[in-house]
């Protein structure tokens, strides 16, 4: 297994100490995996994934993005080799949706034929033509078709390494379920290695080659959906993993008999 990213030792203390967000928590992660990071509220989850990327200097322990360390490269540049999608898209509103997605390559100083090729590449990807979408305004589009293009601009760089932080919690139950598939063909068919983090525990059982739970900022599971739903694990972990059959049963015993 060739890793693609190495997490070691890696905390996060925002009060000098006295407590701790991420604690001598370990991972690593492999090439083309899909890995969704889940867990309650203050778990720790968004404060791991931002310090992958240097939006926050650990501690404690070391990244490694490919066996290089991440604080060999500056921040700046580090950020624009990795694609990030985050709840709610955060698209220029005074751009047009081409030149959103073209942001990165842009800052990259690719050449503008480069730039407009892939581009027009992307948003055919996300099912949002550039010769019908391009010159639109991020406030013309649903929150959807927002997230879509902001799935392209993370993409736009052709990273490896795409970091999801709720990047579909502000939309609607039909256009998460769409996007979320399209995000996972997108995934495969680059062969992409993603870390998302969701609350949503469903989202993470169909989407994720493999789960990692975190409790008080621990990495506490981690494996496939399969093996952690049939394992014996702890109280929280086993109480996470079976929300989602609690919500099925009282929705069917609720509505199995109106249909009789």
């Amino acid at each position: 297994m060739t890793s693609a990213l190495i997490l070691s030792g890696l905390g996060k203390s925002f009060d000098g100490g006295q407590t701790w967000a991420v604690q001598d928590l370990s991972l690593e992660v492999a090439k083309g995996e899909f890995l969704a990071l889940i867990g309650g509220s203050g778990s720790g989850k968004t404060t791991l994934l931002k310090m992958i990327n240097r939006l926050i200097e650990p501690d404690a322990g070391e990244v490694r993005i490919d066996g290089a360390l991440n604080t060999a490269t500056p921040a700046p540049e580090l950020r624009r080799g990795i694609g990030y999608v985050f709840q709610g898209a955060g698209l220029f509103p005074h751009m047009t949706l081409a030149e959103n997605v073209a942001v990165t390559p842009r800052l990259l100083g690719w050449s503008e034929a480069e730039i407009a090729a892939r581009v027009a590449e992307l948003m055919e990807l996300v099912e949002l033509p550039v010769g019908v979408w391009g010159d639109r305004s991020p406030a013309s589009l649903s929150g959807g078709q927002r997230q879509r293009v902001a799935f392209a601009r993370a993409l736009a760089a052709r990273p490896s390494l795409v970091l999801l932080d709720e990047p579909f919690g502000a939309l609607d139950a039909i256009s998460r379920d769409g996007i979320a598939e399209a995000y996972r063909r997108l995934h495969d068919s680059l062969n992409l290695t993603t870390v998302m983090v969701t609350h949503d525990v469903n989202e993470a059982l169909l989407m994720a080659d493999r789960l990692g739970v975190m409790r008080e900022g621990r990495l506490v599971a981690s494996g496939p959906p399969a093996d952690l739903l049939g394992k014996d694990v702890d109280a929280y972990v086993h109480d996470l993993l079976e929300a989602p059959r609690r919500q099925a049963a009282r929705i069917a015993s609720k509505f199995g008999g109106a249909n009789g």
